[in-house]
């Protein structure tokens, strides 16, 4: 009997690990998807004001997180060991904040996070282009419904209703992100944690010189202390813990909640309503984002075949 229970202690560790790790990625999505509500209750009229600020926050609270964690020495070495690849993607992570930022003043929250749910089909896309990763059938199908996708959103600025620069800095985003991905896939040891604590850094340098006055109110700072420290910073610790210790497509799944989250919270908050062509193009992202994770699931959750993947043929 006492080994019986032994066993199954064993065998329960795993998955309260793996349940842990699901809540932290599923919090990260939540917390993310905060972000365009907390942004709307902003008031300071220079974008630049608002991306030094919650970079600098942001940058806070990640030194904090990452002394409280790895100590002194760890959080040294971690910034120390990232080289050239942690500073390509602190590059990218700035560009993806700062014009996360500024796209808001162009376009709607849910524009903005649907053309950002093709992320890690157009990173599959650029692995393709810049290291020549196998790209299945599927996935090409996929990506070609996120292009098409993003093309009906983006064609709403061809008839002057809508800005194009929003549209254009939402797949800036992109982007920037998906080159991310592709720097980690390739670098596996770039941490996430510091190569982002530094992109909020060189975001904060970027807007401390292109900021007309970074006075704010006292309203509009609560609301950027939020922004930095409780949208980006807690989310991506969140992120970091969790992602580490689920599958990386259960983790992919569990991201997507921000893209539905993150509109919804703008509406009850705000009143702001996507147009149609944002629900269409975003439907036909977001149902390619879910085709090609289910895939993943299927195609990680197959056992090997014996003979092909270093497993004995049977007798």
């Amino acid at each position: 009997m006492a080994e019986v229970a032994s066993s199954n202690a064993v065998a329960a560790a795993p998955a309260r690990t793996s349940r842990y790790g699901a809540a932290l990625v599923f919090l990260s999505a939540l917390l993310w998807s905060l972000g365009g509500a907390i942004a709307r209750y902003i008031d300071a009229a220079d974008p630049w004001a608002v991306i030094f600020w919650r970079s600098l926050w942001a940058t806070a609270f990640l030194i904090a997180y990452m002394l409280w964690r790895d100590g002194w020495r760890g959080t040294v070495r971690m910034f120390r060991d990232m080289g050239l690849p942690g500073l390509a993607v602190a590059a990218c992570f700035a560009t993806a904040s700062i014009c996360f930022v500024v796209a808001l003043s162009y376009t709607t929250v849910a524009n903005i996070l649907l053309i950002q749910a093709g992320v890690p089909l157009i990173a599959a896309l650029f692995a393709w282009i810049a290291l020549r990763e196998a790209v299945s059938g599927g996935t090409w199908v996929a990506i070609f419904f996120v292009i098409v996708g993003v093309g009906v959103m983006v064609s709403e600025t061809l008839g002057g209703s809508v800005s194009p620069i929003g549209d254009g800095l939402a797949l800036a985003i992109t982007c920037a992100l998906a080159t991310a991905t592709v720097i980690t896939r390739r670098f596996s040891n770039v941490r996430m944690t510091p190569a982002t604590c530094l992109g909020t850094v060189f975001a904060a340098l970027i807007a401390l010189t292109q900021a007309s006055s970074l006075a704010v109110s006292a309203h509009d700072m609560a609301f950027l202390f939020a922004f930095g420290v409780i949208n980006l910073g807690l989310g991506l610790a969140c992120f970091a813990t969790g992602a580490r210790l689920i599958p990386a497509a259960m983790a992919a799944l569990l991201g997507t909640f921000e893209t539905i989250l993150g509109p919804v919270c703008v509406w009850l908050a705000h009143a702001e309503v996507p147009s149609g062509r944002t629900l269409i193009g975003g439907a036909i992202v977001f149902a390619a984002l879910l085709v090609h994770i289910a895939r993943e699931f299927r195609r990680h959750s197959q056992p090997p075949r014996p003979g092909v993947s270093g497993l004995p043929a049977p007798n």
